[in-house]
């Protein structure tokens, strides 16, 4: 993938996981690019130990691992604040 997709990916993925967790008035575009593809790492992660493929490219599969990360992320920065 390259680095204009993992933007993408990065920009989508990070405001869905900023409207589900209830941050999107507090996170501007950098930050849910930065968390989208962050996310995108913890989810493919998590995904990788239940046994299920992780980031494959820009597609559906993709951002639904990437905002499950995401989400992962923002909880846990959340719980740390």
């Amino acid at each position: 993938m390259g680095y204009i997709a993992w933007i993408i990916l990065g920009a989508l993925s990070g405001w869905i996981a900023s409207i589900v967790m209830g941050k999107n008035s507090q996170m501007g575009a950098i930050a849910n690019i930065v968390v989208g593809i962050v996310g995108a790492f913890i989810g493919g992660f998590v995904f990788s130990l239940i046994g299920s493929v992780g980031v494959t490219g820009l597609n559906i599969w993709s951002i639904i691992v990437s905002v499950v990360g995401s989400c992962i992320l923002l909880f846990v920065v959340n719980k740390i604040k």
